[in-house]
């Protein structure tokens, strides 16, 4: 699917960083991609974005538009049809505040979005965020954040330059189309790539709480990083093919009602991180991930 270059800047970016058991996340990925291991470990997360001035490039800043976005993802290789190794991101599912980029997205624009509603506070180095999605009946996101000068001694990245590096170099997401089995690429192009660590107090994701996706002790939370105030660009990517792993179909075409599951927590002692008591503590089966049909 190709697009013009699209330009706008990125108010605020945050990164949630899971570490996965690699075995599980290989459960969830097309057969064209294997996940990047650091540490032994697979490497999932949530990218939550908020663009302002999105518009072509070489539009006037005053066209542009703005938009809260989440997007789901695992850190991936690949080789192309060249046998090279490629990394980036599958992008399983995205939400987004915007009901233009609702319609457009998978029809105009790669990645199918399904449009949420954002809570979002961000003020004094504290931020909050609830995204309820249209099509499941508990919070997609929940997440209480303060920023930090402190990256965690327990995290499976050695320093935040080795954080920050990986993540530079994965900027290509992959998702998929309805009733298709091609993948969409889309390349994030930072001139200026700047992160700091944000210290996570509370954190739920309906999709990586789900125990019939992510067994419990299969993911943990490792850190979490934030960008701001920074210019970027998108550009298209080449469009592969791949097929679904059959041990995902059922849960990637099929919606369920809430279950109750218990709350995991990771304990600040173990990893470096403060989750507050009695707070996110609501949880719900997420199974319909994409629009994906059987190829």
């Amino acid at each position: 699917m190709k697009i013009p270059a699209i330009t706008g800047t990125i108010r605020r970016r945050i990164l949630l960083n899971y570490r996965v058991a690699p075995d599980v996340a290989r459960l969830v990925l097309p057969t064209r991609f294997r996940p990047k291991l650091v540490g032994g470990h697979a490497i999932a997360g949530i990218c939550l974005i908020r663009l302002e001035g999105i518009r072509p490039k070489g539009f006037p800043s005053f066209t542009g538009i703005s938009s809260e976005n989440s997007a789901h993802r695992i850190a991936v290789e690949w080789e192309d049809d060249y046998g090279e190794t490629q990394q980036g991101v599958f992008v399983p599912r995205r939400d987004t505040d915007s009901r233009m980029n609702a319609f457009a997205g998978g029809r105009i624009f790669p990645g199918v979005h399904h449009h949420s509603e954002f809570i979002v506070e961000d003020r004094d180095g504290q931020i909050s965020m609830r995204i309820v999605a249209d099509d499941i009946e508990q919070p997609l996101i929940e997440l209480e954040a303060s920023e930090t000068e402190d990256f965690p001694d327990a995290s499976v990245f050695p320093s935040l330059n080795d954080s920050s590096e990986f993540f530079e170099a994965g900027c290509i997401g992959y998702s998929t189309r309805p009733d298709s089995c091609a993948l969409d690429g889309l390349l994030l192009n930072v001139s200026d790539w700047r992160v700091s660590p944000l210290s996570v107090h509370c954190v739920r994701s309906a999709y990586y709480d789900d125990h019939s996706i992510f067994p419990a002790g299969s993911l943990e939370l490792d850190h979490a990083l934030l960008m701001r105030d920074i210019p970027h660009e998108w550009h298209s990517e080449p469009t592969m093919t791949s097929e679904i792993p059959k041990a995902n179909k059922a849960a990637l075409l099929t919606s369920a009602p809430p279950r109750v599951q218990s709350v995991r927590t990771i304990q600040p002692s173990t990893h470096g991180l403060s989750l507050a008591p009695g707070r996110c503590e609501r949880t719900s089966t997420f199974l319909k991930i994409g629009d994906i049909q059987p190829c």
